[in-house]
């Protein structure tokens, strides 16, 4: 029987700690990108769109706004 609840919880726990550690990673690279206008230039070139500095100043106020915590 232990065989068995181990394993399982052990994984439950790993889901959970994982989730977690994404969300906090996540966090910390749009709070990095808000306020690098060459991080987020690479991230819309990456995603196929080309920004001018109008768009850009537009990114970055809505990141801002947004308050990530």
């Amino acid at each position: 029987m232990a065989d068995v609840i181990i394993p399982i919880v052990t994984l439950i726990v790993g889901l959970i700690i994982g989730f977690f550690v994404g969300v906090f990673y996540l966090r910390k690279q749009l709070e990095k990108m808000q306020n690098n206008p060459d991080m987020l230039k690479e991230m819309a070139k990456k995603m196929g769109y080309n920004v001018n500095n109008q768009q850009m100043n537009q990114m970055q106020k809505m990141m801002k706004n947004k308050k990530f915590k």
